[in-house]
C-alpha cells in the first residue's frame, strides 16, 4: 500500500538528532520527499554543522527514499525562506512543515540573562514563525498543507527552571491557534504537539532531588520513535479536519489538552472594589483555581 504521505514535500527543522531526526525518518517512510534540515548547534545554540542533517538526508536516500539537506537557522527569516525554497526546488512543492527545532538554555528566573531569554524565544518561538511564514505563500496558492509545532509542558503546565523556554512554548501554541484560525479558509492545518521522549535536548535536565532523578528515569524510557507517528499522521490528509488543536505523546500514549476557556464568572450588579474583589470574586473563584503543581507532579504516572 502507498504511504499517507505519498507524492507530498514535507520540511522536518531540527531533523539531524531525536524527534525531528525520526519525523523526517518514519515521513519518508510512508513516502513524503523530506527536506531535512539542522543547524547542528549545540544543545545551547553554539556552532554550526551541516553534517547531521546531510547524514540523515543520506539515510533516508540509502534506503529508496527522496531527501535533501539544508544546515540554516530557523531564527533567521533568510535561511527559513531558502529551506523552503529549497524544498520546493527539490522536489517541486511542500506540503507539509513539521517546527522541532530547539535549543535549551534553562535557569531560574532570577538568574536568567537576557541572552537567555532572547536566544531560546529567538530559536522555538521566531524560528517557529519563521519556517512557518515561509511556507505559508505555498500553502494558500495550493489551498492545502499541514503545521506541526512543538509545544511542551513546560508551557502548558509549568515548570521550574524553564521561564524562557515555557514562554517560547506557550506562544508556538497561541502561534498555532492563530495560523489555524486565519489560514483555515484556504485548507490549511495547524495543530502543536507537546512531545516526551529521551533527547539531546531532554539530556539538559538537571536531576537535584531523588523526585527529580526519578522523572529523568521515567524520561529515558520514552524514545523518540514513539513520538513521530503523531507528527507524520498530522501532516497526511488522513487529518484533513483537524487543526487548532493541542497533543500530547508519551511512550505509547496519545492525549488532548484542554485549552484556555472561561471556567467560573461572577458578576456585581453596583460594579467592583478592591475590596469587593477580595471578599466576593475570588472566594467565588478560588475553587477554580489552577494548582501550582509542575508538569512532572501532574503526569505522575508511569509511562505506559
Amino acid at each position: 500500500m502507498p504511504g499517507i504521505l505519498e507524492g507530498k514535500t514535507v520540511l522536518v527543522t531540527g531533523a539531524g538528532h531525536g524527534i525531528g531526526k525520526e519525523i523526517a525518518l518514519l515521513s519518508a517512510q510512508e513516502g513524503a520527499a523530506v527536506l531535512v534540515n539542522d543547524l547542528g548547534a549545540s544543545t545551547a545554540g553554539e556552532g554550526r554543522d551541516s553534517a547531521a542533517a546531510e547524514a540523515v538526508a543520506q539515510q533516508i536516500r540509502d534506503a529508496g527514499g527522496q531527501a535533501s539537506a539544508h544546515g540554516g537557522d530557523v531564527s533567521s527569516f533568510a535561511d527559513a525562506k531558502a529551506m523552503v525554497a529549497q524544498a520546493v526546488d527539490s522536489f517541486g512543492r511542500i506540503d507539509g512543515v513539521a517546527n522541532i527545532a530547539g535549543i535549551a538554555r534553562d535557569g531560574f528566573f532570577h538568574k536568567m540573562t537576557e541572552e537567555d531569554f532572547d536566544l531560546v524565544i529567538g530559536v522555538h518561538l521566531k524560528g517557529t514563525f519563521n519556517v512557518s511564514r515561509a511556507a505559508a505563500d505555498h500553502f494558500r496558492a495550493q489551498e492545502s498543507g499541514a503545521y506541526v509545532h512543538t509545544a511542551s509542558t513546560a508551557g502548558l503546565i509549568g515548570y521550574h527552571g524553564m521561564a524562557n523556554y515555557a514562554a517560547a512554548k506557550m506562544g508556538i501554541v497561541g502561534l498555532s491557534r492563530g495560523i489555524a484560525m486565519d489560514m483555515q479558509r484556504f485548507g490549511v492545518r495547524s495543530n502543536c504537539m507537546a512531545p516526551h521522549a529521551w533527547s539531546r535536548m531532554a539530556s539538559t535536565m538537571v536531576a537535584r532531588t531523588p523526585e527529580e532523578q526519578q522523572r529523568v528515569a521515567r524520561q529515558q524510557q520514552m524514545l523518540p520513535t514513539k513520538i513521530a507517528a503523531l507528527s507524520v499522521y498530522l501532516m497526511s490528509d488522513l487529518a484533513k479536519d483537524i487543526s487548532g488543536q493541542i497533543f500530547g505523546c508519551r511512550l505509547n500514549e496519545i492525549y488532548l489538552y484542554n485549552q484556555s476557556r472561561i471556567v467560573r464568572s461572577v458578576h456585581r450588579a453596583e460594579g467592583w472594589t478592591p475590596l469587593a474583589v477580595h471578599e466576593q470574586a475570588i472566594p467565588a473563584m478560588r475553587p477554580a483555581f489552577t494548582s501550582m503543581q509542575n508538569s512532572a507532579e501532574v503526569l505522575g504516572w508511569d509511562p505506559i
